[in-house]
């Protein structure tokens, strides 16, 4: 048996058409455009690639989008002045900080700053406490976009059992979560899990988000298993995933590619949650 491939891709072109449509609704509706402000600290490469990204898929689906660039230097206190301006800008309706941010500036501290309302990326405090008892508003991106392939391939979560690799608070805890309010039996292993391969081999559903490149070996996966590789990591030079893709897909049922696979649908949910917080605003 050879896998069939989850396009994440093809699965979020055709939820990026549904949003042009949602976009020109909610304008034509309510007169409200979703706005984005982006802000990003420092010259990190890979944020600043992200962030350009984010730009670009905003115009594809009709999204305002502004962006502020700080500083590396920037102290915490013009960031937290920042954030508050946005928090009460009308034609902002989601704010994302890009991570990661300069030693001298406190994480958590500005993350909470972010208005809940407008916490796009879902990792305010009330966000992930909303998450916990089922209610989420925002679930964060990519353990939202995960979902969603689950969703969109036809994957029966009921009764099945998921195997979550990596305790992350991006991905593996709330994925987890979510899982369970879909009524998986999860188990989260991580690092110091003992019998790793024997706890992957259970798994109906393996969600690999541990970030060490193919770490997860095709004789982990329970035959017929779905498996949804979170990983993005360089391999001389080529991207690859936590699973050793290769020895998975003759075992699997359903596989996710590196890339190609869970990677554009974070940018996709991103967007899904900050037309849902116009939505909300416009109410």
């Amino acid at each position: 048996m050879t896998a069939k491939l989850i396009d994440g891709k093809e699965i979020a072109r055709v939820m990026r058409e549904e949003m042009k449509e949602d976009v020109k609704n909610l304008r034509s509706r309510k007169g409200v455009v979703p706005g984005l402000a982006v802000v990003i600290v420092g010259e990190d490469p890979a944020s600043q690639v992200y962030v350009r990204n984010k730009e670009k898929d905003c115009a594809e689906v009709g999204i305002y989008s502004e962006k502020h660039a700080l500083s590396a230097e920037t102290k915490e206190k013009e960031l937290l002045s920042l954030i508050a301006k946005l928090n009460k800008e009308p034609k902002i309706h989601g704010v994302l900080v890009q991570l990661p941010l300069p030693e001298q500036i406190d994480e958590k501290r500005v993350l909470s700053a972010i208005d809940p309302e407008k916490d796009v990326d879902g990792f305010h405090p009330i966000n992930v406490g909303r998450l916990m008892i089922g209610e989420a508003i925002f679930p964060p991106c990519t353990p939202h976009g995960i979902m969603e392939l689950l969703k969109r391939s036809k994957v029966e979560l009921e009764g099945k059992r998921a195997v979550v690799v990596g305790r992350s608070n991006i991905v593996g805890k709330p994925v987890a979560l979510m899982l369970l309010s879909e009524n998986a039996t999860v188990t989260v292993c991580h690092s110091r899990t003992r019998n790793l391969a024997e706890e992957i081999r259970g798994g109906d559903v393996v969600v690999a988000a541990i970030g060490k490149p193919q770490m997860i070996k095709g004789d982990m996966i329970k035959d017929g298993a779905v498996v949804i590789d979170v990983g993005v990591n360089r391999l001389g030079d080529k991207l690859v995933g936590d699973v050793d893709f290769e020895g998975a897909k003759e075992r699997a049922s359903l596989i996710t590619p590196v890339p190609g696979g869970v990677g554009p649908m974070t940018i996709t949910m991103l967007l899904k949650n900050t037309i849902k917080a116009a939505e909300l605003a416009a109410k």
